[in-house]
């Protein structure tokens, strides 16, 4: 592009440039940089490696074990077709082009069953559960330090649930669990939901949650797949279902409340949540309120302790939204993979107006945090 100035340029392309080239090379360099355009693309992890965050961890990172790629290739469940060549090989190449040292495997929607009425899959259900978590973690053993394991649970099942968790945790060394936002139609929040809980908090687990979408909204709209708006709001049915602590008429105790030790992390940005935060709170967010301090266990206190990560929301609508209303702390990175490439997501961000040191907190440092074995 002719207009292109170094200007237009995010903080760190300044910084690599400034450090490391002479007022010759800068104007060769730039030159080179407008004629790829404002997009122009490093693939290679060179560029976070300029602000110390060369080992990045990608938290929305999805596998399959051959048994379930074969069954969602079968009944063509959106996005099958990325799944059809999926190979840890494909996956660590993808994950050094873009300067990630780790990624988290979880299984994304529909989960472990298929259909709408789980009891006619329960036990292929639960099945196909231990069968993604002993091929998630012979990922990990086979590939030492480049992937972690967000283990598959059978939910609604409670029981298998809870011996899957203990098999999970206690042999295979996950860490953490992999859910999707809603089961049939209950939500993370549900009552039924509570044993579960109760568990994951005892271990201090983290909780990792992808949406997908409920027997009621699968299609919606004609023509538009669930991904393009139900599976964003199915994240704010299930974060709203789990800080819900009732009216000021009639209070409960929040499942957010209840188990403070698990770490949350949700998807896409936290969905439409940004949108409905005034929804959340009954008109209490104004610039005002948001200042104040957070009271303990209120609403407003667990979505600032919550995390989100970037995956297919690596834009400045939803990133500034996102950082002024939790902070830049509780953003983490997700690629999204293999429905994404990593180095799109990761590139993308340097264009969401974050400072360097946000960015090393976003590509690694704040996920530390709730994983620091990595």
């Amino acid at each position: 592009m002719n207009n292109c100035k170094p200007c237009r340029h995010s903080t760190i392309t300044r910084t690599v440039l400034e450090e490391q080239t002479s007022n010759s090379s800068r104007r060769n360099l730039l030159a080179g940089i407008c004629a790829l355009g404002v997009g122009g693309i490093v693939t290679d992890g060179r560029l976070w490696s300029q602000i110390g965050s060369a080992r990045g961890l990608d938290l929305h990172h999805h596998f399959g074990s051959p048994r379930w790629i074969k069954k969602v290739v079968e009944v063509k469940r959106q996005g099958w077709q990325q799944f059809q060549d999926f190979s840890p090989a494909k996956a660590i190449d993808t994950m050094d082009k873009a300067g990630v040292s780790t990624s988290f495997l979880s299984v994304t929607e529909p989960g472990v069953w298929f259909g709408d009425d789980f009891s006619k899959e329960q036990q292929d259900a639960i099945s196909m559960a231990r069968d993604l978590n002993d091929y998630g973690a012979r990922m990990v053993a086979d590939h030492k330090g480049r992937f972690g394991l967000f283990a598959v649970l059978p939910l609604p099942d409670i029981d298998a649930s809870l011996k899957e968790i203990a098999y999970a945790f206690d042999t295979l060394k996950a860490q953490g669990v992999g859910l999707l936002t809603s089961y049939g139609y209950r939500w993370l929040g549900d009552a039924s939901f509570a044993p579960v809980f109760e568990e994951l908090n005892r271990r201090g687990a983290v909780l990792y949650s992808h949406p997908t979408d409920a027997p009621c909204c699968h299609n919606l709209l004609p023509n538009v797949s669930p991904g393009t708006i139900e599976w964003n709001t199915d994240t704010s049915r299930a974060i709203f279902s789990v800080i819900n602590d009732g009216t000021p008429a009639a209070p409960v105790q929040s499942i957010a409340s209840k188990y403070p030790r698990i770490q949350f992390v949700w998807s896409h940005a936290g969905g439409t949540l940004t949108a409905l935060a005034g929804r959340f709170f009954g008109g209490a967010n104004s610039a005002d309120n948001l200042a104040k301090p957070v009271q303990p266990n209120s609403r407003l206190f667990h979505l600032r302790r919550f995390y989100y990560d970037t995956a297919q929301s690596s834009n400045p609508i939803n990133m500034q939204a996102l950082k002024s209303f939790v902070g830049a702390s509780q953003i983490v990175f997700g690629s999204d993979y293999p429905y994404s490439t990593i180095a799109d997501n990761a590139n993308a961000l340097r264009k969401c107006g974050f400072t360097d040191a946000e960015l090393r907190g976003i590509y690694r440092e704040n996920a530390i945090r709730i994983l620091p074995n990595y």
